[in-house]
Formats: C-alpha cells, sequence, structure tokens
C-alpha cells in the first residue's frame, strides 16, 4: 500500500513542505497601460538611453495579500486543481475572497480534498464535491461565512 501524503509534507512545486512555511503570499501589481504613447517597437536603445524611453505602464499599485484571502472554489486552469483566485480587483486588494471570513483552514481543508469527496445526491449518482458550498455543507460549516463574489473586473483594458 501507498502512503498518504498530508499537505504539511508535500513539496509541489516549493522548496520546503508546505506546513514549514508562516505563511503564503502572493505579491500584486496591478497598473495602467498608458494611451496615446507612439512607440517604434522594433527599436532598440542603449543603457544611457533609458530615461527616455516612453513606458506603456504607469499607475502602480503595489500589494501582498495572504493567498487564502483572495482564493475563489475554482481551478485556476481548466485541467489541474491549480487554485484559482477572484476576479474584482477591489476585493483582491482589500483579501476579500471567498474564504475570508471562514478562515484559513476551511481553505486548507477544501484545496486538500478538492474533487476528491464523492457524495450521492437524491437520485442515486455520485459527484464529487466541486464548490464551496457544497463542501462547507458536507463538513455542517455555516454557508452565510462564504464571501459572496462580484466577478465584474473593475478594470478598463479588458
Amino acid at each position: 500500500m501507498g502512503s498518504i501524503l498530508k499537505r504539511e509534507q508535500v513539496k509541489k512545486n516549493i522548496q520546503y513542505p508546505y506546513s514549514s512555511y508562516s505563511g503564503h503570499f502572493c505579491l500584486g501589481i496591478i497598473y495602467d497601460r498608458v494611451g496615446g504613447a507612439s512607440i517604434d517597437e522594433t527599436k532598440t536603445h542603449t543603457v544611457d538611453e533609458l530615461h527616455s524611453i516612453t513606458s506603456v505602464v504607469g499607475n502602480f499599485n503595489f500589494f501582498v495579500v495572504e493567498k487564502w484571502k483572495i482564493a475563489s472554489d475554482k481551478g485556476g486552469s481548466g485541467n489541474t486543481a491549480n487554485i484559482g483566485s477572484i476576479k474584482n480587483i477591489a476585493d483582491i486588494v482589500a483579501g476579500r475572497g471567498m474564504f475570508s471570513k471562514l478562515g484559513e483552514s476551511w481553505f486548507d481543508d477544501y484545496w486538500m480534498n478538492f474533487k476528491k469527496i464523492t457524495v450521492t445526491n437524491g437520485t442515486g449518482r455520485t459527484n464529487k464535491i466541486d464548490n464551496l458550498i457544497k463542501f462547507v455543507e458536507y463538513r455542517g460549516g455555516d454557508i452565510q461565512e462564504i464571501v459572496k463574489m462580484n466577478n465584474e473586473n473593475s478594470t478598463d483594458n479588458d
């Protein structure tokens, strides 16, 4: 029989075991595209000319937030269990993700078990739990603690 690894022991895509880190943070950079600049993207420049190159971005906003505070209950890509994030910029910067009222332990439990728990529905068919409401109900938690998401992205450049 193979051994079952707990999240605390897993080192996939990280240098040390998950539990050895004091936190898991995302560094975010939000910026505006600068309009109206006429830039020849094929032109090369010397290092001495760096100060005169017109920037295509500006109005930078840097922020750091714990990963669980901006996580959604959906995968980041369609074919893996990568953790997806919420979409609304104001909610991301403020750390108002779906788990932000539930807490980090709910986030860890949900993502450790993402699409691994199978339940039988009323018609006798089985389904894997793949959303936070079903998961919190299954675990006997309070679904009122799930932060409802505004999926509108607050950028003008999408």
